[in-house]
């Protein structure tokens, strides 16, 4: 039985590792912090439960393909519930609007915010669900090996039909009109770290893939998953091992054979690196010239996602009438947008993303409390570093002003029993983010598709990588399908060494 040690037990590395042992592989994962899960891991504290990271669920059958794949019912370890409205979304001047899945519900919304745009939204959602039909097959599900991959004529087709050298922004506006509704469906792209004022018009698949498809909430939490992915990891067979850090990827002629821990050098048949892709390429492939073009020097200057700022309150009060999403927006979203990805600012008036999952399961709180999850995205460590304590505090201050003022919770600041905090630094320090970019690699179209690293590595047989920022990309289930191609490129390899 041929070995596979995968690094990192984040969402890419468990899908992974759940494909390959099911595959009939002998399968180790190594993972440096005593939980896994990577940014999916998670806060307990004094009867307070809260995801570290991602809370959102989109794409529901990625998740459950992975169990169907080994061949077990996805609901005995997935229990989804729909959620409506997918996000409550409160403008700058007051007003609201809710994101729903039912299409009546979604354009009575619009039509109370702007009768005129409602046959916008239709030509909207209709033009870039072609997209998406479109990206899919020929992007989101195919890897490059090389450069015949992506330069051949029906790839250059399928680009030319997506038109994506547009910015997100600019695509919504020409079919919407309030400013609101704009905003309501460009903010979207800040879930993989890039603006819509930057990123190509096909990121506009994120509220298309939203509204067609649902969002979705699991008791537990997001963690739910990893606890899922690992029970069945190990009834395939599989180990895992925490508390072990990985020191080097090992790679002899160009062919990685094992890896080295703090302890030893351990051989592996293959190696598949979870770990965000520039911090691998820096730390863990030491001689420079095993890594190809990605010198030190290419990887600093290459483009970072922003990061986040997020803030886990304990309180010994329930707010019944807070829904489970919620964005607030800043009084300019444009001046916020620009501070997190130009001047380097930490925003004085930012937008911010609230969560409250006790409201739909009660066990993530004690008895008649709540657990709040505050994310705001800020620049990464590169723009912006100051961190301190008197940093933290005054921007933890400035958040609980602006939700006593804008949200029901207006007492907040009297029922704070518990204050945690993840910042970029910690980001950076616990998971190994580059620069403490949450989302890895801005999807710029110059670091997109064959211009992402490649899942399987250009430089070593026998090495490949899955995460954000490796091809496909950010977001929970684009990894998973990170992780997907990694694996098949990896099986195309082994089956042509046979």
């Amino acid at each position: 039985m041929k070995t596979v040690a995968i690094i990192g037990s984040g969402i890419g590395g468990l899908t992974a590792a759940v494909r390959l042992q099911k595959l009939g592989y002998n399968v180790t994962i190594y993972e440096k912090n005593s939980q896994p899960g990577g940014k999916m891991s998670q806060i307990q504290s004094h009867g307070f439960t809260f995801d570290v990271g991602p809370t959102i669920i989109m794409m529901k059958d990625i998740y459950e393909e992975i169990f169907r794949f080994c061949g077990v019912d996805p609901k005995k370890y997935l229990p989804f519930e729909e959620v409506q409205p997918l996000m409550h979304l409160v403008f700058s001047d007051q007003s609201s609007l809710n994101l729903s899945q039912d299409l009546p519900t979604l354009i009575a919304e619009v039509a109370r915010t702007s009768p005129n745009d409602v046959s916008g939204i239709l030509n909207f959602l209709s033009d870039v669900y072609q997209k998406y039909q479109i990206a899919k097959p020929n992007f989101l599900e195919r890897s490059f090996r090389n450069w015949r991959d992506f330069y051949n004529l029906p790839s250059l087709y399928a680009g030319l039909k997506l038109r994506t050298f547009g910015n997100a922004y600019k695509n919504i506006s020409k079919f919407i009109k309030n400013e609101n509704i704009r905003k309501s469906l460009a903010f979207q792209t800040l879930y993989i770290g890039i603006s819509p004022y930057q990123g190509p018009s096909l990121y506009n698949i994120i509220p298309m893939i939203e509204l067609f498809y649902g969002v979705y909430f699991l008791k537990g939490g997001m963690y739910t998953v990893v606890n899922s992915l690992v029970k069945l990891f190990k009834e395939l067979g599989g180990t895992l091992k925490l508390k072990t850090s990985v020191k080097e990827i090992v790679i002899r002629n160009k062919v990685a054979i094992g890896i080295r821990t703090e302890n030893r050098f351990i051989a592996s048949d293959y190696v598949l690196c979870n770990a965000d892709f520039p911090t691998a390429m820096a730390t863990l492939i030491t001689n420079q010239l095993d890594r190809g073009r990605y010198t030190d020097q290419k990887i600093a200057k290459m483009k970072y996602s922003c990061s986040c700022l997020v803030f886990y309150l304990g309180l010994d009060k329930k707010y019944p009438n807070q829904e489970l999403h919620t964005i607030y927006f800043a009084q300019d979203f444009d001046q916020n947008v620009a501070e997190l990805f130009e001047s380097g600012k930490l925003p004085k008036d930012p937008s911010y993303y609230v969560y409250l999952p006790s409201k739909i399961d009660p066990t993530l709180a004690p008895k008649n409390s709540d657990s709040l999850y505050v994310l705001i995205p800020v620049p990464e460590l590169s723009k912006f570093n100051d961190w301190s304590i008197k940093t933290i505090e005054e921007y933890r201050q400035l958040i609980i002003n602006k939700l006593k003022k804008n949200s029901v919770f207006s007492d907040i600041d009297q029922h704070i029993v518990l204050k945690k905090e993840f910042t970029p630094l910690d980001f950076k320090e616990k998971f190994g983010a580059y620069n403490g970019a949450t989302f890895g690699l801005r999807p710029t179209l110059g670091q997109s598709n064959y211009y992402r690293p490649h899942n399987k590595f250009d430089y070593a047989e026998h090495l490949y990588f899955c995460g954000s920022s490796t091809h496909p990309g950010a977001g929970v289930p684009i990894v998973m399908q990170s992780a997907k191609l990694a694996v098949k490129e990896l099986i195309k390899d082994d089956q042509n060494n046979q």
